[in-house]
């Protein structure tokens, strides 16, 4: 669903953000530019800076230097700071932060207390939102009366009944189960979209981030990696931190034997592999080979094939994820419809798209004596 822009929605600028917590740097120098009514997903792993950027958007953290923007009101820069209730956003956290004595109709109201509102037309804006939430009924219960995915309903209900300018999401989902936590995902993208805010999303789930953003920023400890469209973090990643987290079943060392523009073939052992390379290599470069899982699969194919042995096998619905082990380790994730016997050997297809060779420090020989000594055993 495309993203209906509101005319009020923020333009989010962040220009030399920096905050430390002791000798923790959290961000670094970090910039930033989130388009208005655009969904931007901010992902990385634990440590990497995003908890404390989006708190920092929404005022709750102070930034040690550099400044923050919504259009043209500066938010934030260099010892001022606008108090959060001040910044027209609205926010959804990761343990729902309901008042427990409040019903979910007075603690999605709350919302509206700053907008003076009469008292018909802020019920009229509860029940509205209630509504969209699936929580129609639910108005009258308190948080205990109500389930962990009826919880954040009311919690998103509260965060778009006052219409706010800027919506931050701050890994809303990660305390739910599966099944719901899907269905809750795909509720906060419509609904997003349909009031047409600016909203920032952060979280540590890759598959979570390609599903709801328009842009996702890679993070690491405390710098951004990379931001691009989700089609092209995953098909031009701009380093092998990016394609690491966004997304691998299996990696190896090898030597480049030929190289030509943004295509290289690898040697491994007695193997060769053509992959695709974001950077510049040359013949004898050592590099890592990091395989998406959309490059592999069970195949006949004469060509970029590796021989290995199936370790597991695991009906996912619509056919079946093996797990094989080739000369130089193990790959996850591999696609059929028709399941493959344990203790099988088998050719594994890869498809050099969806392959990605980096430079790397460690060498080749390094790999093949563990390799080596794992076979020995």
């Amino acid at each position: 669903m495309k993203q209906k822009k509101s005319d009020s929605a923020y333009r989010v600028e962040i220009r030399g953000a920096s905050k430390s917590y002791g000798s923790l740097k959290a961000l670094y120098n970090f910039d930033l530019t989130i388009e208005p009514g655009t969904f931007t997903v901010l992902l990385g792993p634990s440590g990497s800076g995003k908890s404390t950027l989006i708190r920092s958007i929404a005022g709750i953290e102070r930034l040690d230097s550099g400044a923050i923007s919504f259009g043209d009101r500066v938010v934030a820069d260099n010892g001022f700071h606008m108090a959060p209730e001040k910044r027209d956003l609205a926010m959804v956290f990761q343990d729902y932060a309901l008042w427990p004595h409040m019903t979910a109709f007075e603690n999605v109201g709350y919302a509206l207390k700053r907008r003076n509102l009469d008292t018909t037309e802020a019920n009229r804006r509860i029940n509205e939102a209630l509504e969209r939430v699936g929580l129609s009924s639910k108005g009258p219960n308190y948080p205990f009366q109500l389930s962990g995915g009826e919880q954040q309903r009311v919690a998103l209900a509260r965060a778009i009944v006052g219409r706010p300018s800027l919506l931050l999401f701050d890994e809303p989902l990660s305390n739910l189960d599966a099944d719901l936590r899907e269905r809750l995902r795909v509720e906060i993208a419509t609904l997003t979209r349909e009031i047409g805010a600016t909203a920032c999303y952060i979280t540590h789930d890759q598959s979570e981030a390609f599903a709801l953003a328009d842009q996702i920023g890679v993070l690491r400890a405390g710098e951004l990696q990379q931001i691009a469209a989700p089609e092209e973090i995953y098909r031009q990643p701009a380093n092998r931190f990016v394609a690491a987290f966004t997304g691998i079943s299996g990696s190896f060392l090898g030597t480049v034997i030929e190289s030509k523009r943004h295509e290289v073939i690898v040697q491994l052992g007695t193997q060769r592999l053509e992959c695709r390379t974001p950077t510049k290599l040359k013949t004898g470069d050592s590099v890592e080979v990091l395989i998406r899982p959309s490059a592999t699969s069970l195949s006949h194919h004469h060509s970029n094939t590796l021989p290995a042995i199936v370790l597991d096998v695991a009906y996912r619905g619509r056919g079946y994820e093996h797990v094989v082990e080739c000369e130089f380790g193990v790959i996850s994730s591999v696609f059929a419809h028709e399941s493959t016997p344990r203790g099988s050997k088998v050719d594994i297809y890869i498809d050099p798209h969806n392959c990605l060779a980096f430079p790397s420090e460690k060498k080749v020989s390094e790999t093949a004596s563990i390799a080596q000594l794992s076979h020995s055993k």
